[in-house]
């Protein structure tokens, strides 16, 4: 789900806390070993969005525990570290992988993949961290979108333009689910001031270097569960930091998976409600997606 990658939106807040600090500002580019853990990390994640595709969990976090999903009915949105308090090292850098639940009380399918597979609007639903998003073509493989994300920290405006890619798959007229994953990520050196330029990929000073996200989603109890798993790769922190500046990015990775799920559901009852302007997608929507072979 794009928004939730996006699309997800807004856990842009991931690794930006660490911006806070003069230390760590200097310019620190993304290493080969760092990337091969990350895509090591991204094959597990999708390797484990298959054991609950084929039954060997259930197929919403949300049904995992007996509480949740009566939570989420009563409005609640519920956020969790998925493994190692939120973040997880690996040479060089951090993983960020958190996982949050919603419910959209009158929802169904089609309503909320017209929010979620509208990607020329996130730049409208997810305002202001997601300052600007275009469709960028439709192919075989899944639509391509782009993003640009902004965030102010202090006294430091960090900001990145992201490609991505997503695949949406239906499982059965009651449930799907959406991967979205950046194909090119690019830092915005001086955004919105003189001087702005976009550094080449993968150089600058690490706020963001790479997201991949999950979304889960299934009809029933009178509207539709949303799930998204966001994952994201940034800079690490330095020894000295780790014990202050990694509580306040759990903080704000919290904070910022709350909030788009948030939006999402406010996006997709508004819709509901009242038809919308033709929106550019690729596809139809998501009732009408293909099966699972």
């Amino acid at each position: 789900m794009g928004s939730q990658a996006s699309r997800a939106v807004r856990m842009v807040a991931f690794g930006w806390m660490a911006a806070a600090s003069p230390s760590v500002l200097r310019a620190v580019d993304l290493h080969p070993a760092t990337l091969a853990a990350w895509n090591d990390y991204v094959r597990k994640t999708d390797a484990g969005m298959q054991t609950r595709l084929h039954g060997k969990r259930s197929f919403l976090w949300a049904d995992e525990a007996p509480e949740r999903a009566a939570r989420l009915r009563h409005g609640q949105i519920l956020v969790a570290p998925v493994a190692g308090g939120g973040i997880l090292q690996v040479p060089d850098g951090l993983i960020h992988h958190w996982i949050g639940a919603a419910f959209l009380p009158g929802a169904t399918l089609v309503g909320v993949g017209g929010v979620i597979h509208d990607y020329a609007r996130y730049k409208d639903v997810f305002k202001p961290v997601v300052a600007d998003s275009k469709l960028l073509a439709c192919s075989e493989v899944g639509p391509q979108f782009s993003m640009i994300w902004q965030h102010r920290v202090l006294f430091v405006t960090a900001a990145v333009r992201g490609e991505y890619e997503a695949s949406d798959i239906a499982v059965d007229g009651n449930r799907g689910y959406d991967t979205v994953t950046n194909t090119r990520m690019q830092e915005i050196q001086n955004y919105g001031e003189t001087g702005e330029r976009l550094l080449p990929p993968d150089q600058g000073r690490g706020f963001l270097w790479r997201m991949h996200s999950i979304a889960r989603y299934e009809q029933r109890d009178g509207g539709v569960y949303l799930e998204l798993e966001a994952v994201a790769l940034t800079r690490d922190v330095p020894d000295s930091l780790r014990w202050l500046v990694n509580p306040v990015m759990n903080h704000l990775s919290n904070d910022a998976l709350a909030i788009t799920l948030r939006e999402t559901r406010d996006a997709v009852g508004r819709a509901e409600q009242a038809a919308s302007a033709p929106a550019e997608r690729c596809h139809s929507p998501i009732s009408s997606r293909r099966a699972v072979e």
